[in-house]
């Protein structure tokens, strides 16, 4: 007698997706018939390269089991350094390269604090994130930063394509290909799953955990740096609450990618940016106050979390299991 086919697990998970993307989709060109256009097509992906970059960083931190709450004000200060460099007459190479060094930077204070002297990953990274935003006011006193950008080419980044592809989706695609063949083709890549799971096991088999996690720290860092510089180069000036709109699209978008495939990895972080920027794409086309969407962003991230959480799935699973017994 043949054995039941069933479908493997990852294959369900991208039907569960896909249908979750396209249910998205067909209610938010119900309401709004341009949800659907190239151009607002074209404006979702530039607006998920943005948070994509932010979660991507995010990854390697939730990966290792520790939280960030630093990178909103990283990447503000990130900004304005940004700002600061190119109206001071710097080229456009090394103001980008000033500001992902800055979140480079925190990043590795983050990680020290944390790893190194074991101070608690929350409490840190909020102390952290509030210097950084006290330290973005130095530059202008507050204001905005929009000197030189006409000249400097940074708009470019917003607004050249390669191949149609958007100069923001070409770079999120780059740097998603190098952090997925960090993450998940390499050994160095495969420690920081090892950290994650168990330290003292990790410990003993050779690698060093307190270099990973501070390792993820300083990549999220400098990926939030990252994102800001295109969501910059979209509003075409620097300012101090720049890094404020990434704390819950990125944390949804990792939580989220996460609850539908199982584990928290590159493709499933881009996976669930890609619904969270289809969702707050929709929300701004059909002018829903910034209040109901970040309520709505919350509620998604809520859920998210207790879909990960693995006593959730535990008590859930042994719940289905006793039913089957029956």
């Amino acid at each position: 007698m043949t054995d039941t086919f069933k479908l493997p697990p990852v294959v369900l998970r991208l039907a569960a997706f896909v249908g979750l993307l396209a249910v998205i989709a067909a209610v938010f060109q119900f309401f709004a018939p341009a949800y659907l256009s190239n151009g607002n097509l074209h404006a979702l992906l530039r607006h998920m390269s943005v948070n994509g970059l932010a979660a991507i960083g995010l990854t390697f931190v939730i990966v290792v089991r520790q939280f960030d709450l630093s990178f909103p004000g990283v990447a503000s200060l990130g900004a304005m350094t940004l700002g600061f460099l190119l109206a001071t007459g710097y080229s456009l190479s090394a103001s980008i390269a000033g500001g992902v060094a800055i979140g480079l930077l925190a990043g590795i204070i983050n990680g020290t604090a944390i790893a190194y002297l074991r101070l608690p990953d929350i409490v840190t990274t909020i102390a952290t994130g509030g210097v950084a935003i006290g330290l973005s006011y130095f530059y202008s006193n507050g204001t905005s930063i929009s000197e030189n950008f006409f000249m400097s080419g940074i708009l470019d980044l917003n607004d050249a394509k390669i191949l149609t592809f958007d100069m923001p989706v070409v770079i999120l695609a780059c740097a998603a290909v190098a952090a997925g063949l960090i993450l998940h083709a390499s050994r160095f890549g495969r420690s920081f799953y090892a950290t994650g799971e168990n330290r003292v096991s990790a410990h003993f088999s050779g690698i060093r955990v307190k270099a990973y996690v501070l390792a993820a720290f300083g990549l999220c860092g400098a990926m939030a740096c990252l994102a800001i510089t295109l969501l910059v180069a979209s509003s075409g000036a620097a300012n101090v609450s720049a890094g404020s709109q990434l704390l819950m699209p990125a944390f949804a978008a990792v939580y989220l990618g996460a609850a539908l495939f199982g584990a928290p990895s590159i493709p499933a972080t881009l996976a669930g940016t890609l619904l969270m920027s289809a969702m707050l794409n929709g929300f701004t086309l059909l002018a829903i106050p910034y209040y109901y969407s970040d309520a709505i962003v919350s509620t998604v991230l809520i859920g998210a979390i207790a879909i990960f959480d693995p006593k959730l799935t535990a008590t859930l699973g042994n719940l289905l299991r006793g039913r089957t017994a029956r």
